[in-house]
C-alpha cells in the first residue's frame, strides 16, 4: 500500500488553539506573524518582498467518497494562496480545488508556492491516489488536483505525467506536494510517484530521478514474525536548488514511518541520487540559509504517534552532518520559508479549521 497522504487519518483527532497574531508562539524567538489559515503548507518570498502560502483548504461540501488512505473526504474549492507582509495578510488566489475529512483536517489541495522572476507564481496542487479514479469522482474545478500552476491557473498535469510514464515503476499514485521555479523550468517532488520532475517551458515532463524503497523493521503491531522486514517508500515531499546548483530534496518516508529513518537526499541530473544528510523523522520540508540546510519535520516523534504528539521540529545540519534542534514549539507543520536569518514556518498544516498559522524563527 502507497501512503501519499501527508499525515495518518489519526491526525484529525487533534485541534489546535489560536493565540492572537504576534504573540509569543513557543520561547524565546518564535513569533506568530499570521493566524487563521486553512491547512498552511508551502511558503515562499515573492519578488515583491510579501510571503505567499499555499493554503491546502477544508474540503467542503462535497461529493464525498472514500480517500486514498481510508475515511470520508469531502470536495469543494476552499483551497487558496495567502500574501503577508507587515501590513496584514491577504488572500490573493482563492477558489482553489480541496478534498478534506468531513471536519476540515487533512487537506490535500495548494501545497506549495514558488516564483520565477516578477509575475510568475507556480504552485502544487496535490491529488494523494490514481488520477484515473480519484478525478472522475469529482465536479470540474477537481480536474486540477494533481496540476502545476502559474499565476493561479493550471498549466501542467503532473499527475497526468504519473499514469502515462509511472517512473518508479510502482502503483499508479501522485501527489506534487513541492515546486521549485528555477529559470528554464521548474523541478516538481512528487510525493506519491517517489520521484523528482522537470518541467520545461515548453511544458514536457520529465524525470530526473527516483528514489526506491527500503526494507526497515515491521512494527510489533503487525503481528508479524520477530525480525521480519517490510518495504518503506521513500515519499519525497520537498525541492531546493543548493547553494552548489545541485537539487536537495527531503522525503517523508511511508508507513511505517520509523523514527530517524528520513533523508536528505543530492541530486545531480544524469546521476543517481545521494545521500547527503540523515537521521530525520518524517520531513516536511527543507531549505538552505547562508550555506546551511534546515530541515523540517512534521513530527519529530514520527506520524503514527501524532494524535496523541503533534509536535514538529525545525532542525539545523551542522558542519559534521549531523542534524540539531532549533526549535519544538510547533504543531504538524506544513512548509518552510527562509529569509536574512530567519526561519517562516507554515504551523498547524493538518488541523481543522481556519486553525494554522505562520510563525517566524530567529535562526
Amino acid at each position: 500500500m502507497r501512503t501519499t497522504r501527508l499525515l495518518v487519518t489519526a491526525v484529525t483527532a487533534f485541534a489546535a488553539v489560536l493565540v492572537p497574531v504576534a504573540a509569543e508562539a513557543g520561547g524565546a524567538g518564535q513569533v506568530k506573524i499570521a493566524s487563521g489559515l486553512n491547512s498552511p503548507r508551502g511558503l515562499a518570498f515573492a519578488p515583491d518582498g510579501g510571503l505567499y502560502v499555499a493554503e491546502a483548504g477544508t474540503g467542503g461540501a462535497g461529493p464525498c467518497a472514500p480517500g486514498p488512505e481510508g475515511g470520508l473526504v469531502c470536495f469543494g474549492t476552499s483551497g487558496s494562496i495567502m500574501r503577508i507582509t507587515d501590513q496584514g495578510q491577504k488572500r490573493v488566489v482563492t477558489g482553489l480545488p480541496s478534498l478534506a475529512a468531513p471536519d476540515g483536517s487533512n487537506a490535500v489541495g495548494p501545497s506549495d508556492v514558488s516564483f520565477q522572476g516578477t509575475g510568475n507564481m507556480y504552485a502544487t496542487l496535490g491529488l494523494g491516489g490514481n488520477p484515473t479514479t480519484v478525478r472522475p469522482q469529482l465536479p470540474p474545478a477537481g480536474q486540477q488536483l494533481g496540476w502545476l500552476l502559474r499565476n493561479g491557473k493550471p498549466v501542467t498535469d503532473i499527475s497526468g505525467y504519473e499514469v502515462k510514464a509511472n517512473p518508479d515503476g510502482g502503483e499508479v499514485d501522485t501527489n506534487p506536494n513541492s515546486v521549485a521555479a528555477l529559470p528554464g523550468g521548474e523541478a516538481v517532488a512528487d510525493a506519491g510517484g517517489n520521484d523528482l520532475l522537470w518541467v520545461a517551458a515548453n511544458g514536457k515532463i520529465s524525470t530526473i530521478a527516483t528514489f526506491p524503497d527500503r526494507l526497515v523493521d515491521a512494527p510489533p503491531f503487525l503481528g508479524l514474525p520477530p525480525g521480519t522486514k517490510i518495504p518503506m517508500q521513500s515519499v519525497p515531499t520537498s525541492v531546493v536548488r543548493g547553494p552548489d546548483g545541485a537539487f536537495y530534496v527531503g522525503e517523508l518516508t511511508g508507513f511505517p514511518f520509523p523514527k530517524g529513518a528520513a533523508r536528505v537526499y543530492r541530486v545531480v541530473p544524469g546521476h543517481a541520487p545521494q545521500i547527503y544528510a540523515e537521521g530525520f523523522t518524517n520531513i516536511i520540508d527543507i531549505g538552505f540559509d547562508h550555506g546551511k540546510l534546515y530541515v523540517l519535520e512534521i513530527a519529530h516523534n514520527g506520524l503514527l504517534g501524532a494524535d496523541t504528539d503533534p509536535s514538529g521540529a525545525l532542525l539545523r545540519v551542522d558542519r559534521h552532518g549531523s542534524p540539531e534542534i532549533v526549535s519544538q514549539s510547533l504543531t504538524l507543520p506544513g512548509g518552510l520559508a527562509l529569509k536574512d536569518g530567519k526561519a517562516y514556518v507554515s504551523d498547524c498544516g493538518a488541523c481543522p479549521g481556519p486553525a494554522g498559522s505562520v510563525v517566524r524563527i530567529r535562526l
